[in-house]
Formats: C-alpha cells, sequence, structure tokens
C-alpha cells in the first residue's frame, strides 16, 4: 500500500491556490486513518505535509517566502508572513485529508538561527525575522573574538562566533526597536515563533536542536547559560524552556483547525533531516542541498569537540536516548544555481544547469567561489565575497556554470576532509536531499570529488520527514525512532573518477579558494 499511495500521490493533479493533493482526491478509501502533520518552516517557502502511519505522504502544501534585503549582506523575512502562511498550509492539508479528527499530532522543524522577538501578549513581532545568512552584526562577532571570548564560546557551545547564530542577532533587534523597558516580550527560533502562535500564546519553548544554535545553550548542561547570556547581552527571561525533540510541547488553538491537535515534536531542519534519513548511528552522515548545503554526522553520546572548526552541536535529544552531531555548514548550494539562473541569467532554469555541464568536457580551468554571503565550515570568513578565477578567452558561460556545480562538491569535500581531520570515522556512504540532488551530473561529481558513494532516497522531503517521525515518537505512536521504515533509496552514485583527476581538480580549487581568502583579508585592512 505505501509504495501504491506515493505512485499514485505523483500523478495527483497539483492545485493553483496551494500545491495540494490528496488521497481523498484520488478517490482512495481511508476512512478514519490517522496522520502525522508535519510543518516545514524554511528559508525560502512554508510547507505542511500530511504522513499517515507507514510514513508514506498523503497530502502537502506549499506557500513561497518572500525574502527582503534591506541593505547588502543584510536578510529579512516577516513573521507575520512566516504566520499566516503556515496557518493558510496547515489548514489546506487537514481538509484534504478529511478534517482535524484525523491528525494525531504534529511535528514542527524550522530553519535555524533565524531570530525572532515578538510581544508577549499581542504576539506581534517587534521587528522583522533575521535570517539565518544574515551578516549584519559581523562586526560584533569581529570585536567579542578580539576580546578573547571565541575559545569560551566554543567550549561551551560547539559554535564559533559567527552572525550566524542568533544571540547577536536578538542584541541587534532588541538595541534597535528599543522597546520600554516594562513590555513583556519573548525571544524565539521559527519554531519558538510558530509554537506560541499555534497554542494561542500558551507554550513558549524550543528543544534542544534549536536551542544548540543560539550561542546560548550549554551542550555540557544541556540548559541555557547564565555567563553567556550575558556576554551576548541576552535577557534570560525572554528565552524559550528548553524540551527534548520528542516532547508534548502543547496543543494547538481549538479555533485554528477546529480541534486540539497535540505537537509533539521539534527539530531545526537539518537535525529533522539526520532523523529523516535514518541516521541513528555514530558515524553515519547526510547532507541537505537546499539554499546552503548542510553536512550532519552522528557524533555518539558526547559532544564531540572539533579541532578543524566544524560546529559541535546536538542531534536530537529523545527518551532514553541523546545524540550529538558534527555539522558543517555551507551558506550557498542551491543559492548559486538560484545566481545562475536569476542573478545573471546564465541557465533558464535549474535543471538546464545539468544539460550544460554534461555538454563539456571538462572545466576548462574555471573555478566559482560562491561566498555571496562569506564562506561557512571550515573557513568561517564572514568578509569573504564570490569570486570567478581561471577565466580565459575561451571561458564561456557554460564554463561557469558548471564552475558553480562543481563548487557544491569542493566545499562538501572540505567538511569531509575537516570531519575526517577531527578523527571522525570515513563515512561508508554520504545521504542526500534537497532540490540539487534532482541534478544527477552534481551527484556524480559529488561522489567523485568525495570519493565516496551517494545515496539520494525516493522521498526528497526529508526534513518534514524527520520532524513527523519526531512526533510520532512524541506521541507513543512508534516506540523508537529506529522502529519508523528505512527510506527507499531512488538512486546511489558510485565514485569513478582516478585519483590523479581528482587531485588535479582539488588543487585548483584549493587556489582559488586561496585567492578569495587573500581578497577577504586585504579588505578587512583597508575598512574604513
Amino acid at each position: 500500500m505505501r509504495l501504491r499511495l506515493f505512485e499514485l500521490r505523483k500523478k495527483a493533479p497539483r492545485t493553483p491556490a496551494g500545491d495540494v493533493a490528496s488521497v481523498a482526491g484520488l478517490g482512495l478509501s481511508v476512512a478514519m486513518s490517522q496522520y502525522i502533520l508535519a510543518i516545514d518552516q524554511g528559508t525560502t517557502s512554508t510547507r505542511a505535509i500530511a504522513f499517515d502511519m507507514a510514513f508514506a505522504p498523503a497530502a502537502r502544501a506549499q506557500r513561497e517566502l518572500t525574502q527582503h534585503y534591506p541593505q547588502p549582506g543584510w536578510v529579512e523575512h516577516d513573521g507575520n508572513e512566516i504566520w499566516d502562511a503556515t496557518v493558510q498550509v496547515c489548514a489546506e492539508v487537514i481538509k484534504a485529508v478529511g478534517g482535524a479528527e484525523r491528525i494525531a499530532a504534529i511535528g514542527l522543524t524550522n530553519q535555524r538561527e533565524t531570530t525572532l522577538v515578538w510581544d508577549r501578549e499581542t504576539g506581534a513581532p517587534i521587528h522583522r525575522a533575521i535570517v539565518w545568512q544574515d551578516r549584519r552584526t559581523a562586526p560584533v562577532c569581529d570585536a567579542l573574538r578580539a576580546a578573547g571570548h571565541e575559545g569560551t564560546v566554543q567550549r561551551e557551545t560547539g559554535l564559533l562566533l559567527d552572525p550566524y547564530f542568533s544571540a547577536t542577532k536578538l542584541a541587534w533587534i532588541l538595541d534597535a526597536a528599543k522597546p520600554a523597558p516594562d513590555r513583556k516580550l519573548c525571544f524565539g527560533t521559527v519554531d519558538s515563533f510558530l509554537l506560541w502562535k499555534l497554542t494561542g500564546g500558551k507554550s513558549h519553548a524550543t528543544d534542544v536542536t534549536n536551542a544548540a544554535r543560539t550561542s546560548l545553550f550549554s551542550l555540557h548542561t544541556q540548559s541555557w547559560s547564565p555567563t553567556l547570556a550575558a556576554l551576548f547581552h541576552a535577557p534570560l527571561e525572554l528565552l524559550p524552556q528548553v524540551r527534548p525533540s520528542a516532547d508534548h510541547f502543547g496543543e494547538t488553538a481549538r479555533e485554528l483547525f477546529g480541534r486540539a491537535i497535540p505537537i509533539t515534536g521539534i527539530a531545526g531542519d537539518q537535525q529533522a533531516a539526520l532523523v529523516g534519513h535514518g541516521c541513528l548511528r555514530p558515524g553515519e552522515a547526510k547532507a541537505t542541498y537546499g539554499t546552503g548545503c548542510f553536512l550532519v554526522m552522528h557524533a555518539g553520546v558526547h559532544p564531540a569537540a572539533s579541532q578543524n572548526r566544524l560546529l559541535s552541536t546536538m542531534g536530537y535529544s529523545v527518551p532514553g536516548e541523546t545524540a550529538y552531531a558534527l555539522e558543517g555548514s555551507i551558506f550557498s548550494a542551491g543559492a548559486t544555481i538560484q545566481w545562475l539562473k536569476e542573478g545573471i541569467g546564465l541557465i533558464a532554469s535549474s535543471a538546464d544547469s545539468e544539460a550544460v555541464a554534461v555538454a563539456l568536457s571538462g572545466n576548462g580551468g574555471v573555478y566559482c567561489v560562491p561566498a555571496f554571503a562569506g564562506l561557512g565550515a571550515p573557513q568561517w570568513e564572514a568578509d569573504a565575497r564570490g569570486s570567478v578565477f581561471g577565466l580565459t578567452r575561451d571561458s564561456t558561460a557554460a564554463h561557469l556554470v558548471r564552475a558553480g556545480l562543481e563548487a557544491i562538491a569542493y566545499q562538501t569535500h572540505d567538511l569531509l576532509e575537516a570531519l575526517a581531520a577531527d578523527g571522525a570515522p570515513k563515512i561508508a556512504t554520504l545521504r542526500v536531499d534537497g532540490g540539487v540532488t534532482g541534478n544527477a551530473w552534481a551527484m556524480q561529481f559529488l561522489a567523485d570529488i568525495c570519493a565516496c558513494p551517494v545515496e539520494r532516497p525516493a522521498f526528497q522531503e526529508v526534513t518534514a520527514l524527520g520532524a513527523a517521525k519526531l512526533a510520532a515518537l512524541g506521541a507513543g505512536l512508534i516506540p523508537s525512532l529506529a522502529a519508523a521504515p528505512a527510506q527507499a533509496i531512488s538512486a546511489r552514485f558510485e565514485p569513478r573518477m582516478e585519483a590523479k583527476e581528482r587531485m588535479h581538480l582539488l588543487a585548483g580549487w584549493r587556489a582559488a579558494l586561496a585567492g578569495t581568502m587573500a581578497h577577504a583579508l586585504a579588505s578587512k585592512q583597508h575598512k574604513p
């Protein structure tokens, strides 16, 4: 039934109103079936998916999210737009499966680090959300680093000092909005904000995976750190309660969907994808290629300190099991392809990039370092900017398109190299998801450059699937995460490139990266 349902689901009609299709619309008999509703609030869209009890998708809806760029390097979202879209997609999916009485539980996953502050009485944000990509607090991070605080922050949180994380964003919002001293406020990442709104203001909470991305959470005590809160000027009274990833977080306000529905799972998007892929044992890893790329490896039951500028973070926490993770973050993956399409108009659609790359016999010595919003791991250089190297008179638009695709693989290789230097076991198979993975040429090149098999699942909404698994566990519908069915694999890419060619390509990449870093250093030295 599961395979048949998925095959039918792929053929179901798409509706302009919300991209909703349902098993009900296909005439299937699912009387009184129960579903788990997964809310996946991402950087570019908000979606909801209903999963049946075999974790097969039954209905979905999606809304695009407006990106606001007030200044270069600044990225914002409208919290009210996020909320409105969340209610809309949930309502559409609930209707598609036959009503709220068929929803057993809700799981929530979200873009991480994106920061909101809202009024505790009205629920209204006091400023637009500052998105994880935003670089406006780089000078604050530089000052804290110069004052010698990075070692303390890294030991306590597993994170580095970077504007990527939430703490400096929180301080910026409070300074910019200048709320009255007696105004009652809440801080949270997107999960906390949506939980607050969904429960009608009854639950101000987050889970450990989101808390671990704020620079305010101690990995060792699994609680907020008063020392770090003081360092970042983050009032402790604004922070949400921290809970495990599978827990009872509250119930939706009855007036939203016609029935109070328990919310029993929350995780940041990359950790939810870790669960969705079934990476439940130390050494297993996944890479999600969305706007950015996030490679996360299960690191076991204790925090794993990195000596190579990877992030030590929470993997998930469920009853009887706490998993830590090592993570490398690449800020531009799908964003690079989007730039090739919309920024400089070299391709008409993202899918065109595959045909362009296939048509070339080589990269022509052209390398692109897509540091549009700085470089993430393992360089962590906020002042880096996008660069292209190796252009000759024979270079064409096709070479630049291929260079953008190749950069995704090179950056992933750098993360795997950093993991190896930290003593992590060699990854047997890299499990991948995200829009970029639909490009078979890019996935083969990834396997070749990383010298590692790459597996792509049949169902790509792995982040939502992870949220559904956590919610099922939190609601007592499954006894453990391992009890959920394994993902079906649609494609496996084996490495086939000769070592000599791989080393040659990587040498060119390292030269381009060195040039980008040199430019970033020069730019900092000549800042007014």
